[in-house]
Order: structure tokens, then C-alpha cells, then sequence
């Protein structure tokens, strides 16, 4: 049988591509402006109502994956932004956070080689190698010298996320919509009591927030989850896997330019040198992943 060729990316295509890059893209400013304007924890707990009640019309039991699914909210939505946005609060420099956070795919092929078997070759381990080395350059940059702790947690954060990705392959064919439905839903439960203790002054002055401070928890909860994954579930939808993930690539170019820019961190060479490592890793990963799915289904 001759096969038949993926569709060309429209002009639609390339505006949705376009539009998750710029959401995902932007979102650490929004984060970060979030945890210094209001507190990490309460932001945290907020973004997730957020994301909840704008999702909250999805919400419904899924048959076979609500033990996922609440995992997935536990992690997704309480463990992984307590841990990110803290990682803010410590931090002046964004964008060696946004450099750092892209340890997410190479913790997520480690972990499919341990739970799923998933057999790698030297591309791929390259790739893992290139992304932790990126990031170990970067630690020693003078700039960054009082980003330790900030950049532990990103990758912690990192792992975090890997872990999520995980749970979501078991969640292939449920609406991302319903997805992050319960994960607002769990987020939001298990984030109020932590709040609630660890900042309670915050927590109870929520009402006295300015819709400016407010606005910018909205951007991220709107922008990154709702815009940006329902841009990423619609494309996915009408192309192959191994076509539509090389183009998130640009979004930690957009991040770290973004942050840089706004929060007025200079990037210096090593910075730069690093970050070009940990891309190219990275790269490697996510574009080697695609090929590898895309052939498993095919």
C-alpha cells in the first residue's frame, strides 16, 4: 500500500501553532508576576479555581480513568505549581528558570525507559546528556549564582511534569478540556488547605486584590492551559504526532527572550551558550520521541 501524505499546515495551522507558542511562551512572566504581586501559594491556589471554573462545563466521570485522573490532578494541579511557584518567589532570573524547565523531556524519556520499556538509541541519549549538561552551565554563570535553589526547584518541578506526562498517556482519548477540568477541581482541594496555613493573611485578603494582580494569574490559567493545550489537542488532531511537537520548540526561545526583556536580566554568554545546549538536547528528544510514536502508530 502507498502511503498517504500528512496534510500541509494551513494558514489556520500555523495561526493556532503560532498563538500556543506565544500562551506558553509568555506564562512564566504571568507566573512570576502572579507570586511576587500576590504570594506563591495563594496564586497557586487561585490559578487553579481559575482553571476549574473555566473548564467546570467538562467536567464529567470518565469511566476507567478517575483513578488517573486524580492523580493527575494531585500532581498537576497542587505538587507541580507549589513547586514552580516558589521556584519564582526565590528567583530574579527568569529566564535561567525558563532555560532549566526544559529538563522536563529528557526526565520523561528516563521515565519511559524505566516504566514503559521504551527502548532508546544514541540520538536520544545524547539528547538527555546534551539538556543536563546545558543546565550545569548555567549554574556556574555569575548571574546565576544566587539562582541555586530556584533552579533545584525548577527541576524538581521538572520531574514533577515528567511524571504528569506519564499519567497522561493513559488518558489518550479524554477531552483535554475534561482533563484539566479535574485537574482544576483536584488542584483546587488540594491547594486550600496549604494556602490557608502557610499564608493565611494572603488567603484572607484575596478580596482586596487588585484585578491588575488578579488579571495576570488569569492570563496564565487561561493562556497556558486553556489556549495553549486546546491549541496543542487541535492540532494533534488534525496531524501526525512526529509533525506537530517540533513546533513547541520555539516556546523556551519566547520565554527566555520574554523574561529577559520584561524583568530585565541580562543574558549573558554563558547563559546563552547554555541555553543553546539545553535546546539542542531537548530538540533532539522531542523531535526523536515524535518519530518513535508516530512509527508505533503508524
Amino acid at each position: 500500500m502507498t502511503a498517504h501524505p500528512h496534510p500541509k499546515f494551513s494558514g489556520y495551522d500555523i495561526l493556532v501553532a503560532v498563538a500556543m507558542n506565544v500562551m506558553w511562551g509568555l506564562n512564566l512572566i504571568a507566573v512570576k508576576m502572579g507570586v511576587d504581586l500576590i504570594e506563591p501559594l495563594t496564586a497557586a491556589w487561585l490559578r487553579q479555581v481559575m482553571v476549574m471554573l473555566i473548564c467546570l462545563p467538562a467536567l464529567r466521570i470518565v469511566e476507567g480513568k478517575m483513578r488517573e485522573l486524580a492523580l493527575l490532578g494531585a500532581l498537576a494541579g497542587g505538587a507541580f505549581y507549589i513547586i514552580v511557584n516558589i521556584s519564582m518567589a526565590v528567583s530574579t532570573n527568569v529566564s535561567a528558570l525558563a532555560i532549566a524547565g526544559q529538563l522536563g523531556a529528557p526526565f520523561s524519556l528516563i521515565l519511559a525507559i524505566i516504566f514503559l520499556g521504551e527502548r532508546v538509541h544514541k540520538y536520544r541519549i545524547a539528547g538527555m546528556a546534551l539538556a543536563f549538561a546545558g543546565v550545569v552551565m548555567i549554574v556556574f554563570d555569575p548571574n546565576a549564582v544566587n539562582e541555586h535553589v530556584g533552579l533545584a526547584l525548577t527541576a524538581v518541578a521538572s520531574f514533577i511534569w515528567a511524571c504528569c506526562s506519564l499519567i497522561q498517556r493513559r488518558l489518550v482519548g479524554v477531552p483535554v478540556l475534561t482533563i484539566y477540568a479535574w485537574v482544576g477541581l483536584v488542584g483546587t482541594v488540594v491547594l486550600l488547605p496549604i494556602a490557608l496555613i502557610a499564608e493565611p493573611q494572603a488567603m484572607a485578603t484575596i478580596q482586596d486584590l487588585p484585578l491588575s494582580s488578579l488579571g495576570w494569574v488569569l492570563f496564565s490559567a487561561l493562556g497556558s492551559t486553556v489556549i495553549g493545550q486546546g491549541a496543542m489537542s487541535l492540532l494533534l488532531q488534525r496531524h501526525p504526532v512526529s509533525a506537530v511537537v517540533p513546533l513547541t520548540l520555539p516556546t523556551p526561545v519566547i520565554s527566555v527572550i520574554a523574561a529577559a526583556y520584561w524583568f530585565g536580566t541580562p543574558l549573558t554568554p554563558i547563559m546563552i551558550a547554555g541555553g543553546g545546549v539545553v535546546l539542542a538536547g531537548v530538540a533532539i528528544v522531542t523531535l526523536r520521541t515524535a518519530q518513535a510514536e508516530e512509527a508505533k502508530r503508524s
